[in-house]
């Protein structure tokens, strides 16, 4: 899809979308094609259920003496609860509704909002971003979708008044531009069956980012093994393809700024392996590498749009499968860190890869923070459902930053607890740990025996399980691999830590 954001020129053609404020309230635009259609925009207001409320839709087929074919009009609701995210949403919306409408280009109209906190040129860069997200799709394997079932919008135009705003919001834009980059290479990857992407595939996909000046390292098997990854290799044991670590580095400032560091886990497939998972729903388990797509997607992004930060990207990629060489319950393992593992569920994995891949980390590269993503539990489910991350941390600093990135870009994380109560529960008679702390607190367990692996690095562990992936589209998420991590995470860096 093409978008632009041009200086405003109504069109001739198309849909146009315009912002209506609560109250029924027309902005610039709508009152200046409410005045040549002669009120007919208003009294199709009257005529409705429809207020300006946020989130609201109008979609009415132009008056006389307007060129578009059809007008949108959208709800922004109060001029003072105006964002980023709201402006995304709405671009995103406005591409949604008209995607199977048979129109081929829309034009929103970015008008100034006197009270709200956005400007005319984020506004516009906003409402082009949010077009952007919303316009992605994963049918490439839908070798006979029909002409009439694929989406009819080609174009997004975004109309913003004055040169210095269209210029600003384009330079915006360019950085927007490259993050969706990110996020469409997340939700690329966790949409992959594992038949076409597995460890040697997936780290083949992130070389792909050299070309934007990541230095990318993988490690295969026989690498680690020297390392002691003994938690990380157990898992991939059973399966027929060589489990990897990936290193990715962006190195966007002085050398000597010490970098900060993200770490996925990378289950291609999840099986359960021994502790074989029920059938029923198991194909889902293609994106339980989804933490390490986020990682990746976020390497993407801050490269593309050159980010002034030393990054460090780091996923460990396995297979787990129930072949006569895999790990088994009652097997002990040791970790690179020493500490020995009694494997009592051999579905608990996600936590050995991340064991070995965050002590690795933390040693080589002495990193600022540590954060990372994993589709590590059902138990976060349960407690959150979709709506919220599980965040866990041993750093309020690094706890309210991720915090607020993630309510500014609408991925939101909820602080669960840790405490020494907790911990106990994963101690182990014959080894240092066990891998299952029992069925109550399942998520706050797993996170207890990854702080195990964290030093005094601050560190925050997100438990994406229920966030990885959605089965109902948002304005700017359609259902499926969502890219969650990699917005809440860029803002993150470019909020605090870059040119520092």
């Amino acid at each position: 899809m093409k978008i632009t954001i041009t200086e405003p020129k109504l069109p001739t053609s198309g849909a146009l979308a315009i912002g209506v404020l609560k109250g029924g309230v027309l902005l610039s635009t709508g009152k200046q094609l409410d005045k040549v259609a002669k009120g007919a925009l208003s009294k199709a207001i009257k005529g409705s259920r429809f207020t300006g409320g946020k989130g609201q839709w109008l979609d009415i087929i132009a008056p006389a003496g307007i060129g578009a074919d059809r007008v949108l009009l959208g709800g922004l609701g109060e001029a003072k609860t105006i964002t980023r995210a709201g402006l995304e949403n709405f671009g995103g919306s406005a591409v949604q509704r008209l995607s199977g409408s048979g129109v081929k280009t829309i034009a929103i109209a970015c008008d100034p909002v006197k009270g709200a906190k956005v400007d005319i040129a984020l506004g516009a860069a906003s409402l082009a971003f949010g077009a952007r997200l919303a316009s992605y799709r994963f049918d490439k394997y839908r070798t006979t979708l029909k002409a009439k079932d694929r989406p009819s919008v080609t174009a997004v135009t975004v109309l913003a008044k004055g040169k210095p705003n269209v210029a600003a919001a384009r330079k915006e834009f360019k950085s927007l531009d490259a993050i969706a980059d990110g996020v469409f290479m997340t939700r690329d990857l966790v949409s992959e069956p594992a038949n076409i992407l597995y460890p040697e595939s997936m780290a083949k996909e992130c070389r792909t980012l050299a070309k934007l000046g990541v230095k990318v390292e993988v490690l295969g098997e026989a690498r680690m093994a020297k390392l002691g990854m003994g938690a990380l290799l157990g898992v991939g044991q059973g399966s027929r393809r060589e489990s990897q670590l990936v290193v990715m580095t962006w190195q966007g400032t002085n050398a000597k700024t010490k970098p900060v560091a993200f770490v996925g886990k990378g289950v291609t497939f999840d099986t359960g392996g021994i502790s074989l998972k029920p059938g029923p729903g198991m194909e889902m388990m293609k994106w339980d590498m989804g933490g390490a797509g986020a990682v990746i997607g976020l390497m993407k992004a801050l490269a593309g749009r050159k980010a002034k930060a030393n990054v460090i990207g780091v996923v460990g990629l396995v297979e787990n499968m129930p072949d006569g060489n895999a790990q088994r319950p009652g097997d002990i393992v040791t970790s690179m860190s020493g500490q020995t593992i009694e494997i009592l569920n051999t579905d608990a994995e996600g936590r050995l890869v991340l064991a070995d891949a965050l002590w690795y980390t933390q040693n080589r590269f002495k990193p600022q923070f540590m954060v990372n993503l994993a589709t590590l539990t059902g138990a976060i489910i349960v407690a959150l459902g979709h709506e919220h991350a599980g965040m866990f941390s041993n750093n309020d600093k690094l706890s309210e930053q991720l915090s607020d990135a993630g309510q500014e870009v609408d991925e939101k994380v909820w602080r669960m607890p840790l405490s020494d109560a907790y911990d106990k529960k994963i101690n182990c008679a014959i080894a240092d740990m066990k891998n299952i702390g029992g069925r109550d607190a399942g998520s706050t367990t797993a996170a207890q025996f990854l702080q195990r692996y964290v030093k005094k690095v601050p560190w925050a562990h997100l438990d994406i399980a229920g966030t990885a992936w959605a089965d109902k589209g948002k304005p700017t998420v359609p259902k499926g691999g969502t890219g969650w991590g990699v917005r809440m995470l860029d803002r993150l860096v470019a909020n605090h830590y870059e040119g520092k």
